[in-house]
């Protein structure tokens, strides 16, 4: 049995009062903690869960709202839970060199041994990786090119997650995502404004052209969050489980 849990769920800004993008993959042989903003240890805090659990943090691109919260995992792992198990931070090329400027900017610089073992791992588009206990295949998206945007499909036990990140509409996103369990899309914008947020309006005028088992929305702006369980389509909350 394959479980994900929605740590946070709003956009960059924390529309509605929510936290912004981090979500638990737990499978059979382990959990991968997809995206890790700012606010996940909060998160984790408040839905009582512990970091010791993650395997993995994969991080989607590099926007603070989606691995801001990385250098504060490490360091909380490091100084309140005496982690002694491995982790392993991965994401688009460049992943270490951008977490590391990102805790030395925080003021908490990654030089040291935290007494347990780090290791970076890049997930250059276009092939299956082994992350921790699952596997993962990456795929670019249509957003900011700078921060190196990408889409996962996420096998962790028995079932398939597939993961939007943050993208605007692009034609290969259907059978990117298709064959997936559950498929968590993000929905920044109510009607089409923005090429690089998908938007309600352009995930209904595509509806058809999707595959999956179960489509959830996730990254909700202001009129979106609003909208949370008034839709055709589901949407996620901060503390949302999904049983698969």
């Amino acid at each position: 049995m394959s479980e994900v849990i929605f740590i946070g769920t709003s956009d960059a800004f924390g529309a509605g009062g929510r936290r912004q993008s981090a979500l638990l993959v737990r499978g059979g042989s382990g959990s991968v903690l997809i995206d890790c903003g700012t606010t996940t240890n909060t998160g984790f805090a408040d839905l009582d869960l512990d970091r010791n659990e993650v395997d993995a943090i994969v991080v989607s691109h590099f926007h603070a709202d989606h691995f801001g919260g990385v250098p504060l995992f490490v360091l909380a792992a490091r100084y309140i839970d005496q982690r002694k198990t491995p982790l392993v931070i991965a994401g688009p090329p460049e992943t270490e060199a951008r977490v590391r400027t990102l805790a030395a900017a925080m003021g908490h610089p990654m030089d040291d041994d935290p007494g347990f073992q780090v290791t970076f791992q890049e997930l250059p588009p276009g092939s299956c990786h082994a992350v921790g206990p699952a596997q993962i295949e990456s795929f670019e998206t249509q957003h900011n090119l700078e921060a190196h945007p990408h889409g996962y499909r996420i096998q962790c036990g028995t079932h398939t997650v597939a993961y939007s990140g943050d993208t605007g509409w692009f034609p290969e996103l259907p059978r990117r995502v298709a064959g997936a369990d559950l498929f968590i899309c993000e929905c920044t914008q109510h009607q089409a404004a923005l090429d690089f947020h998908l938007s309600l309006e352009e995930l209904e005028a595509h509806r058809d052209e999707f595959d999956c088992g179960r489509q959830m929305l996730t990254h909700l702006g202001s009129e979106m969050s609003a909208l949370r369980g008034a839709l055709t389509f589901d949407t996620a909350d901060d503390g949302t489980v999904v049983t698969l």
